[in-house]
């Protein structure tokens, strides 16, 4: 292991997590063959080109399709498995901010890093991460032997926490979710720290940290964007339209709402819950949705007439309610990400605008 290698992640690491990034070396979580920036990396056929990749600040690919198939660079499988890049690594764990004592659970141990690194700062007795995969486990475990480390890793759903241990004071999670489960903020010690990536619409993320307030709620705002695989209870399935398709024109410009302030997507994840739309905070002369629960499914699509042409099918009219959703988001005055926020209790997860008492569509979950 060359200093020099070490010294580019370190860097990026320094002044808070410097010492334990050094005492962590990522080499040891990746495996010999994987695939960074949709190239194959092989230790064993060239060993510079693996460092290279290892030591970048990086995601490296380690499974797809839950293992079913193998890893190429043109794969079309899902990914399931990886090394977060180190960069967004770090971003967590600074939002996390772990005191010397506190207890953490991890939610979705991966190859191990970040629970080595944790470990590395509280100590392994400190640490708790949970697995759903055991493959993956199992290879984590091997990983933090060879890197000197032995944090408890529990082999289960993350979906369900780990009461056993409870409560924490940091629940770190490692993938993205639609719903945040509620026995999480149950787990998190009143003044704890949780910090997750949210993801109720679509694919792209929002970083959230809460804070625990006791009684199973806690409350944060969001922290930028972020991309994690899904809580694999939680991935979303393939849209199956339902219904005989349906043709209209819409009023609003589908651009209009692609390319609004990503506020718009918090507020729909509020009074559109469980409904899955692409291409919101990006521009876009097209937009698609889905409710897995009704079979509902829409596209509105630009022309530059009167209105986008709109195709739908199942009961409900996405694009219809979509429109009010962007409309009621402007009556509010188009309030930005950084003035809103989640809180979570037993009921469920409730956005909230301005303050923590101002519930954006009611508190039914």
């Amino acid at each position: 292991m060359a200093d020099a290698d070490v010294d580019r992640l370190t860097a990026l690491a320094v002044p808070d997590w410097d010492e334990e990034f050094r005492a962590v070396p990522r080499e040891h979580f990746i495996p010999d063959r994987a695939v960074a920036g949709h190239q194959l990396i092989d230790r064993s056929s060239d060993p510079d080109r693996w460092r290279e990749a290892v030591y970048s600040d990086t995601t490296i690919l380690t499974q797809v399709d839950d293992g079913a198939a193998p890893l190429t660079p043109d794969t079309t499988g899902l990914p399931t498995s990886s090394s977060t890049a180190p960069g967004l690594v770090l971003d967590f764990l600074r939002l996390l901010a772990p005191h010397p004592g506190d207890r953490v659970l991890e939610i979705g141990t991966g190859t191990g890093w970040t629970a080595g690194l944790l470990a590395a700062r509280l100590g392994e007795d400190r640490v708790t991460t949970v697995e759903v995969d055991a493959q993956v486990a199992a290879h984590a475990e091997g990983n933090l032997k060879r890197a000197g480390l032995a944090p408890r890793l529990v082999v289960g759903d993350g979906a369900q926490g780990h009461p056993e241990g409870a409560p924490f004071d940091r629940v770190h999670v490692t993938c993205a979710v639609a719903g945040i489960p509620a026995v999480w903020a149950e787990q998190l010690r009143p003044g704890g720290v949780m910090v997750l990536p949210w993801a109720p619409v679509q694919v792209r993320a929002h970083t959230v940290a809460l804070t625990g307030l006791g009684g199973g709620r806690a409350v944060g705002r969001f922290y930028g964007d972020t991309s994690f695989m899904m809580l694999r209870s939680q991935r979303r399935p393939i849209p199956q339209p339902n219904g005989h398709r349906r043709d209209s024109i819409g009023r609003v410009d589908p651009m209009r709402i692609a390319g609004a302030d990503r506020g718009l997507e918090v507020v729909a994840a509020a009074l559109l819950p469980g409904v899955a739309i692409d291409a919101l905070g990006a521009p876009d002369d097209r937009i698609g949705l889905w409710d897995p629960g009704t079979g509902s499914y829409a596209l509105a699509i630009r022309t530059g007439g009167e209105g986008p042409d709109v195709e739908e099918s199942g009961p409900r009219s996405l694009w219809a309610e979509l429109e009010e959703v962007y409309l009621e988001w402007l009556g509010m005055g188009s309030p930005g990400r950084d003035r809103l926020g989640l809180l979570v209790d037993r009921q469920g997860q409730h956005v909230w605008l301005d303050r923590p008492d101002n519930v954006i569509g009611g508190r039914d979950g």
